[in-house]
């Protein structure tokens, strides 16, 4: 079993992830890497907002008491990309090994202390910055400042970070309102443009009591999950969002790049991000995406926390989020103005103590967006949405009592993408391919045509032809040449390269003008020498297992375009036919320069290409 999926990673059954073409595990597979995502998170700057006492009774009238308090957390930006490689948008779960997991609505409430009931975050969309932030800011940025319906974190903090103790009523009320969009748009919708935020949610904030009664929990994560499914994509390379949301979820529930705590974690604050504010002991700086990607493909039952918060005391939580964890288990719509996601606790029930079984079908559903109208009202464009939402108390999921998951289990691993990196790299793949033909040649080469007919002799002519063939064109083909090396060392390479590549040619022509010649030629040549170069050695063929080649109905699964062949073995060869071809030269033409110098290998130098890997930092407002 775990060999056929070595060789098919999933899924088996395309009815759930039926867009798997579209995935990063897809171009992982094959092996594309997109190394880190930028990070876009800008809680570096927040704790430089002076606020008055009278500003902060305002904010936590908002919803957003618990928010503030929450310090800049270093982003793990492998651990975060890795965790994206599982993220599935057709049912908005991370697909592990042990089964589907979520961030959920009660992960929202706990971490972050957000409300996760109450009216939907949806509103009016705007494309201009000027008579919005004038109604409810006082003031206008200058044209530098904005873009579109978007206005720079920057111009927020720099026109009203300081508030003076004096000032008026109104004078407060809007250096609160640019607190809270900065603080919404550093945190829990931060976009992917690096610095700025929409000013649609500014109407939001005109009344703080009622600010207050809006479902800012569910929105953030309506937004992480778009956020998340954006990311996964293979075209993306970066993901915005809460992503301290999603690290320290990460943290609480998986092994896997869990940093040391300082403190003894029994005391604990609310909200419970707070666990993790501070420096952490352990080793990261090493650890890149391929090393997060392994640890979540080898993860194990005992490596995840299915129920983080039970052994938490509830005294520390406030009372109005308490009542409403319920919702965590409400199948649901999730909405932040145009972006409408659904809530599926159904799929991963394990994270409330529940026994698992195999969840209903996801239906498809259009992923809308806001468009470039301005002054338009979504609420008109979600009907249906909005009415899941408004029926959200009606499908809380309930436990179902003595399964056997084994069924669900069953189900999933056929449904699911069990893997994202090959369990054996595509480098070592074409080493034991490449083994397996210079076995063939060699086999064919000594055997003995005593006995065989004038068919059968053809036929074994034939595979030593074609087992040749693809030694000789995986040559001519798959070399890079790395071009850190002196000048003369490169145009060694280069020389012996072309050395093979003609040869390579003039034998195919050779074939091409009379194939019987040509076979009856490779056949008399072969047996009167046996050893060959050792590019045709079969010594190789005996360290191969044979067992880990990958199959899937009984066919060997290797791309050739993947194929790549040890460049430091490929130049000592070229460095070797070239050192022949340069004492043939001497001896024909004495101390003559060979044809083209020094220009012939910066020619081809510029056909050379080297394969970079690029670190992206979080990206800082």
């Amino acid at each position: 079993m775990m060999d056929y999926y070595a060789a098919n990673p999933g899924p088996v059954d395309d009815s759930v992830l039926y867009d798997q073409e579209k995935h990063v595990s897809a171009a992982v597979w094959e092996g594309q890497e997109r190394g880190a995502l930028r990070c876009h998170e800008h809680t570096s700057k927040l704790d430089r907002w002076l606020l008055t006492d009278k500003q902060i009774e305002l904010v936590k009238k908002a919803g957003f008491g618990y928010l503030r308090l929450i310090p800049a957390i270093s982003l793990d930006n492998p651990l975060i990309s890795a965790l994206v490689e599982r993220w599935r948008k057709e049912t908005n779960t991370f697909h592990m090994t042990v089964g589907e997991m979520t961030v959920s609505l009660e992960d929202v409430a706990y971490l972050l202390g957000l409300p996760i009931d109450g009216e939907p975050v949806i509103g009016v969309t705007y494309t201009t910055c000027d008579s919005i932030c004038v109604k409810y800011l006082g003031k206008s940025p200058d044209s530098g400042y904005t873009s579109g319906g978007m206005v720079k974190l920057s111009w927020l903090k720099e026109t009203f970070s300081e508030c003076s103790e004096n000032a008026s009523i109104e004078e407060i009320e809007c250096n609160t309102r640019a607190y809270l969009l900065y603080l919404i748009g550093s945190t829990i919708f931060s976009t992917t443009t690096g610095n700025k935020v929409p000013v649609m949610y500014l109407p939001l904030f005109e009344n703080f009591n009622e600010a207050g009664k809006y479902a800012w929990g569910a929105a953030a994560l309506s937004f992480l999950y778009r956020a998340l499914g954006n990311a996964a994509l293979r075209s993306q390379s970066t993901i915005s969002g809460c992503l301290t949301l999603l690290q320290c979820w990460s943290y609480y529930h998986l092994n896997v790049g869990r940093p040391k705590l300082h403190h003894d974690p029994i005391h604990e604050c609310f909200p419970f991000v707070l666990r993790w504010k501070g420096k952490h002991s352990g080793p990261t700086s090493n650890r890149d995406v391929a090393f997060y990607r392994k640890a979540l493909d080898c993860l194990k039952p005992t490596d995840v926390d299915w129920c983080p918060y039970a052994n938490i005391s509830h005294t520390v939580i406030p009372e109005n989020i308490l009542n409403q964890l319920i919702l965590g288990r409400s199948k649901t719509m999730l909405i932040c103005f145009d972006k409408a996601e659904r809530h599926l606790p159904d799929r991963c029930l394990r994270q409330f103590g529940m026994h698992q079984t195999i969840p209903e079908e996801v239906h498809m559903w259009e992923r809308k967006t806001r468009g470039v109208d301005g002054g338009v009202n979504l609420s008109g464009k979600l009907e249906a949405e909005l009415n899941e939402w408004a029926n959200r108390r009606f499908h809380v999921v309930e436990a179902e009592e003595d399964l056997d998951e084994g069924e669900y289990m069953n189900w999933y691993f056929r449904i699911t993408r069990r893997v994202v990196g090959r369990p054996v790299s595509i480098a070592a793949e074409f080493e034991r391919l490449n083994a397996a033909l210079r076995d063939i040649a060699h086999i064919a080469d000594t055997l003995s045509t005593h006995g065989m007919d004038e068919q059968q002799i053809q036929s074994v002519t034939r595979i030593r032809y074609k087992a040749h063939e693809c030694l000789r064109d995986q040559i001519g083909s798959s070399i890079t040449v790395n071009v850190e090396n002196s000048e003369n060392d490169v145009g060694k390479r280069i020389r012996g390269k072309e050395r093979v590549r003609r040869r390579s040619v003039s034998k195919r022509r050779r074939k091409d003008d009379d194939p019987d010649e040509y076979y009856a030629l490779t056949s008399c040549t072969n047996n009167n020498n046996n050893a060959q170069s050792h590019l045709y050695s079969p010594a190789v063929a005996d360290d191969v297992d044979g067992g880990q080649l990958y199959h899937v109905e009984n066919e060997v699964v290797l791309p050739p375009q993947h194929l790549c062949l040890d460049v430091n073995d490929v130049a000592k060869d070229c460095e070797e036919a070239a050192a022949e071809e340069a004492d043939v030269d001497q001896l024909s033409h004495g101390s003559e320069e060979s044809p083209g110098g020094p220009h012939a290998a910066h020619s081809s130098l510029e056909n050379t290409e080297d394969v970079t890997c690029q670190t992206d930092n979080t990206v800082a407002a």
